[in-house]
């Protein structure tokens, strides 16, 4: 159940986000959770950044062309019981399953990247609204390299930091927007609005997002991580490292090494059939 504007009151239980399928224990040895299982905001912070410790962002499978489906029971068996990785639609499609199951009412929305710029772009990017501890957090699994790695309570101005990394939600009129630092300001990452979206939102906006030519993640292979030191980001075979004190490391990789460096920073547990198929992929461009 909605609240006023969107916000999450009750635990959601419609059956179309399949959330009853999710082996929450599994999911939890996963992402390494050892912690209380009740709806806090102390847990919300633990899960979503265990979640963004372990499972990587990666859209392996679009640049190879197969299909990505967003069943619940799909996407815990690649990226729970396979130890890969997935873009935003799995990620925080999972995310919130797994808070649903802990008991935390949940609102799935779909939003704007932005990349420092205001023009006005399709709603590619999906995150999740969060109540616990009689507040409303913005909580996302689903971005990347410089993604959340603690909730953001829904408030303008509020700010995260951890370690050296920060975020701040500011309000634009009917937008909230996630910025990081930049510089001596602020760099717009994405923008949404406090409107629920359904499941049959989630398949539209996905299946643009996998298969639409001039997509970021079609024909491409992206890869990204984020931890306390370090945010990396893979494109092709361009491997860039940032560190909190601004410096920026570019290197281009193999087609070998790269099939390592998915595994090795990226932490995604390639079968031999899909290492070659990246191989093959690469030979080919």
């Amino acid at each position: 159940m909605l609240g006023t504007y969107g916000l999450p009151v009750t635990v959601e239980a419609d059956p179309e986000w399949q959330s009853e399928r999710l082996d929450l224990d599994a999911y939890l040895a996963r992402i390494g959770f050892t912690g209380p299982r009740t709806p806090t905001a102390d847990t919300l912070h633990r899960v979503l950044r265990g979640h963004m410790s372990t499972i990587a962002f990666e859209n392996i499978d679009i640049a190879l062309g197969r299909p990505v489906s967003l069943d619940l029971e799909r996407i815990q068996e690649k990226l729970v019981r396979a130890g890969r990785g997935g873009y935003c639609y799995e990620n925080n499609l999972l995310l919130a399953a797994a808070l649903d199951r802990l008991g935390f009412p949940v609102t799935r929305l779909l939003a704007r990247i932005r990349q420092g710029e205001t023009r006005r772009r399709f709603r590619t990017h999906t995150v999740l609204l969060v109540r616990a501890d009689d507040r409303v957090w913005l909580a996302d699994a689903g971005y990347g390299y410089s993604g959340l790695m603690e909730a953001l309570p829904l408030e303008d101005g509020a700010t995260s930091s951890v370690a050296d990394w920060t975020w701040r939600l500011v309000a634009d009129g009917p937008d909230w927007v996630v910025e990081i630092p930049d510089g001596d300001g602020w760099f717009a990452m994405y923008s949404f609005r406090q409107e629920p979206q359904f499941r049959i939102d989630f398949e539209a906006a996905h299946y643009l997002s996998s298969t639409r030519p001039g997509s970021p993640f079609v024909g491409q292979l992206v890869a990204q991580k984020e931890t306390e030191k370090e945010r990396l980001l893979l494109r092709d075979k361009m491997l860039e490292i940032q560190y909190a004190d601004g410096r920026v490391e570019r290197r281009e990789l193999s087609a070998a090494d790269t099939v390592c460096a998915l595994g090795e920073l990226f932490s995604v547990e390639l079968k031999d059939e899909d290492e070659q198929a990246v191989l093959r992929f690469f030979a080919g461009k």
